[in-house]
């Protein structure tokens, strides 16, 4: 059995939670690539671009890896508060940030792309939004050990609470900025050829989707303080 199939299995023995957070940093190592590998397209580097892709494809398959390993060892009963079917819904959830990196990496593998001028601004904007809020969504993950000591309740029950609003604060904040890309780049289809534009569509929503999907993450961690 490979060494982290195993270690996984020893820490379904004890805190579940130990396995999701394993999980939910190899999904933010894929996202953590995602502004070099822009960077890459930006200088025109294909080399760059290539092993930043292939990069976030291996550590998609190694969440991926994570994420069967845990379902395939989860207890069928939990002396827990929470729900066996939910944990398996929150890693899921980790997982769809780290597959949504994995395409827009597969985007820039396959294709040539040339960033807009007119663009760039915006685009970097919109990078590091989404790397703050995957970052918060990372650090609420990280508090499910000090959540599980107190029963759910308490000051971290509130530190986690005060989180969660947080990340649906930048999420609508990306929304914002994810219109105003798409209007400029609306603005410059003419100029592009279709089938680039396309992409470019393409590409700002795969970024804006990691976004949603940190603000499923909140909201299924605060099902776990609800109840």
């Amino acid at each position: 059995m490979p060494k982290s199939h195993r270690s996984l299995s020893g820490l379904l023995r004890g805190s579940p939670f130990k396995s999701i957070q394993e999980h939910m940093r190899a999904v933010f190592s894929c996202v953590c690539l995602i502004p070099p590998l822009f960077d890459a397209v930006y200088r025109q580097d294909s080399e760059q671009v290539n092993e930043f892709a292939k990069q976030i494809n291996e550590l998609e398959t190694q969440a991926d890896q994570l994420k069967t390993t845990f379902r395939l060892n989860m207890p069928k009963s939990l002396f827990l508060p929470v729900d066996r079917k939910d944990l398996l819904s929150l890693i899921g959830a980790q997982d769809q940030i780290a597959d949504t990196a994995e395409d827009i990496g597969k985007i820039f593998l396959f294709r040539e792309m040339t960033v807009p001028e007119a663009l760039k601004g915006q685009l970097d904007e919109l990078l590091e939004a989404t790397m703050e809020i995957s970052a918060a969504a990372k650090q609420m993950i990280e508090e499910l050990d000090e959540l599980l000591e107190v029963g759910f309740a308490g000051r971290e029950s509130d530190k986690v609470t005060g989180m969660i609003a947080g990340v649906r604060r930048s999420e609508h904040n990306i929304d914002e900025i994810v219109h105003r890309i798409r209007r400029q780049l609306f603005t410059i289809e003419s100029s592009l050829d279709p089938v680039s534009a396309m992409f470019w569509y393409r590409i700002i929503d795969h970024v804006a989707r990691i976004s949603d999907q940190s603000e499923n993450l909140a909201d299924r961690l605060l099902l776990f303080l609800s109840r």
